[in-house]
């Protein structure tokens, strides 16, 4: 899944996104609207990390969805 895939699922993701990085609000959420660069600043920002490992982050989610899109898909 490309994360243009997520951009456009968003509305769906959303929850699973709220799940992972409890810290992030609704509204922050609603604001980041899919967006890789704006999800990664806010996780930044709430949860201090450094850019490398909030990349890793975001990574892994895009691979999770990923992966789970592949299995429905089969």
């Amino acid at each position: 899944m490309s994360w243009d895939n997520i951009e456009s699922r968003w509305a769906w993701l959303h929850a699973s996104a709220k799940q992972r990085w409890k810290r992030l609000s609704d509204e922050e959420l609603n604001a980041i609207a899919g967006k890789r660069d704006k999800l990664a600043a806010s996780i930044r920002e709430a949860y201090g990390l450094p850019k490398d490992q909030v990349e890793l982050q975001v990574m892994a989610f895009e691979s999770f969805h990923a992966d789970n899109e592949a299995t429905v898909l089969r």
